[in-house]
């Protein structure tokens, strides 16, 4: 039991707004290929394949991102007594979970088509190179926005088995709004992250990290609307983006720099705007 307790806090399961942050992505892009591609059956069995391979990639990418950050986590009060941080995991035993864990996602990834298959095993690119990012960017949020945003093309390129303006317009929508809300997320190390020297937007913007923020979901809303007006949907429908839109304002004013969980809490509050979101886009097909 105690051995499966410190394999659920390596992967993360029991903080499960990681995987939803990865999730809700491949699923705005498959709903969107939905409306050019609308096979029902296919459609259903894909979200449970994108909602798999998000649980498996984003478990494997955390362990990988504590080993690699170990030595910082030992120094940050919030990360310290993480199982490899704190010892209670050998960085081998972890790499070998990490080694299951891509190879089960290998095996989902196999049911789609040969071009999601290789934007698939392109994203191992960027999904690995990360957690290096901070030691040589103040932008490692930006690394992260095109990592964890990467399943709106294949989640598009699944149904339609193309890629088009669409989905990248979709797809610079959400670098912004991850770029936002890690942002966010990293407010709560700031102070332990400067001492030990790890870059962020966070610290890049710390005097004025509501501005910076609002900026970033202005241009994500920004790209949304490119997406539809050049779709020529009928305009009532944008009447339900704005859930969503107030959704990403709502945490710019509740987060606090110098309070930690209501950074925390903001940041969690991205899971409600990832949903909203998604309710917009599925709207879009009742056409």
């Amino acid at each position: 039991m105690e051995k499966f307790k410190i394999i659920i806090q390596l992967t993360r399961l029991n903080k499960p707004i990681g995987f939803m942050l990865l999730f809700w992505p491949c699923l705005w892009g498959l709903t969107l290929g939905y409306y050019f591609n609308d096979q029902v059956s296919i459609y259903f069995k894909y979200i449970i394949l994108f909602f798999l391979g998000s649980v498996l990639m984003r478990s494997a990418g955390c362990i990988f991102n504590d080993i690699v950050d170990r030595d910082f986590d030992k120094k940050v009060e919030r990360t310290k007594s993480r199982p490899i941080a704190s010892g209670k995991i050998s960085v081998l035993e972890s790499s070998f979970y990490i080694i299951a864990l891509c190879l089960i996602a290998l095996l989902v990834l196999l049911q789609f088509n040969k071009l999601t298959i290789i934007l698939g095993m392109s994203s191992m690119i960027f999904a690995f190179s990360y957690p290096f990012m901070k030691r040589i960017t103040y932008w490692p949020q930006l690394f992260l926005g095109l990592t964890f945003n990467w399943g709106i093309i294949m989640g598009w390129s699944a149904l339609t088995n193309n890629i088009s303006i669409e989905p990248l317009l979709l797809y610079m929508s959400a670098i912004f709004w991850t770029l936002g809300y890690d942002t966010i997320y990293g407010l709560q190390d700031m102070h332990d992250d400067e001492i030990i020297g790890v870059k962020s937007t966070s610290i890049k913007f710390k005097n004025n990290p509501k501005v910076f923020v609002g900026s970033c979901y202005c241009l994500c809303v920004f790209f949304i609307l490119i997406m539809f007006f050049m779709m020529d949907l009928n305009k009532y429908i944008l009447f339900f983006s704005i859930p969503f839109i107030v959704s990403l304002f709502y945490q710019i004013k509740i987060f606090d720099i110098k309070n930690e969980k209501s950074c925390l809490n903001a940041f969690k509050f991205n899971n409600f705007s990832g949903f909203f979101n998604f309710l917009f886009i599925l709207l879009i097909n009742l056409r």
